[in-house]
């Protein structure tokens, strides 16, 4: 296990010619990478979230990618936090799903610039939370290959499938799974030790994508965030979006209103995970989802309710 200097993680050798990137926190912005090596080139799953980060965490990668070289990337979703380094490696092939493509560009990067420069409480949420990153410098770098439902790839002699799951996290996950190693890569499908955030859903959605990853019977499961893993981590994640669906349903058809919901939902063993705020997000997903006709909240407003409902979370005793 090597520390980087700067790059916020350590490479971690999973064995059978897999390797993850785990970043030293689980919180926002600071995500996990893979990286598959071959006999003479390399699939790295993942950039991180600013260059200087992805820069890190390639030159700790360097003694394993030198005479292997990084020849392609595949994006697990099309969350910053997973792609906007890909400038660094603009030589190699580039593949995500066709939906996440779809939201990759510009207009991301430029959002988030505009979110950190708001002014007043809103704009503090967003930097608290991302104000730690340099956004300077970064040109969005798409994929340059995309595909819907199965890909399977030859990293120099190692197979390896990228299989689309979803909607869950996003409407573009995938997993990627290295058959002969027993491990997959499972990007934002799992936070270990975080809370799980619902932007796309349905939660449905991402509780059947967590059955897809249990159903390869893999050893070595590597999250978006947090901590390498294995089933136990993503029968956790089930269990925590099963119980907040589960209430969140049985609140509306009560006819609570959204802020009743979000008040009245115990996390138990949940509440112990870091961003307990984000049930704010995973109720009103599971309300748009009961009735599209409801108002969908911007992300400012997503980040203001968030940090109000950590502002008073006491985890309950278990």
């Amino acid at each position: 296990m090597r520390q980087g200097p700067r790059g916020g993680g350590h490479l971690q050798e999973l064995g059978n010619s897999c390797y993850a990137w785990v970043a030293q926190e689980a919180g926002w912005g600071y995500s996990n990478a893979g990286l598959i090596v071959g006999e003479s080139g390399s699939l790295l799953v993942d950039t991180l979230f600013d260059l200087n980060l992805t820069a890190a965490m390639l030159a700790e990668m360097a003694s394993v990618t030198r005479d292997r070289p990084i020849s392609t990337v595949v994006n697990t979703h099309a969350n910053g936090d997973h792609y906007f380094g890909n400038q660094l490696l603009r030589h190699a092939e580039i593949i995500s799903s066709v939906n996440a493509a779809a939201h990759m560009s510009q207009s991301d990067l430029d959002s988030l610039r505009a979110d950190l420069r708001a002014p007043g409480r809103h704009g503090d949420d967003v930097r608290r939370s991302f104000g730690r990153f340099d956004f300077d410098g970064i040109t969005i770098t798409p994929p340059t290959r995309t595909f819907e439902g199965e890909l399977t790839l030859d990293v120099s002699g190692v197979e390896v499938r990228c299989i689309t799951v979803g909607p869950a996290h996003t409407d573009g996950d995938l997993i990627v799974h290295v058959p002969s190693a027993r491990t997959v890569y499972a990007g934002d499908l799992l936070f270990i030790g975080a809370t799980p955030v619902v932007w796309a859903g349905p939660i449905s959605g991402w509780v059947e994508a967590c059955d897809r990853i249990l159903d390869l019977d893999v050893d070595t499961v590597v999250p978006g965030h947090g901590p390498v893993t294995d089933a136990t981590g993503v029968q956790e994640t089930q269990a925590y979006l099963a119980h907040v669906e589960s209430a969140a349903t049985e609140c509306f058809h009560q006819g609570r209103s959204f802020d009743e919901a979000v008040a009245s939902i115990p996390l138990g063993r949940f509440g112990a995970w870091t961003e307990p705020g984000r049930l704010v997000q995973n109720v009103a997903n599971v309300y748009q989802h009961l009735d599209p006709a409801l108002p969908r909240m911007s992300h400012l407003e997503v980040m203001k309710r968030m940090a109000d409902f950590e502002s008073g979370f006491v985890p309950e005793e278990v």
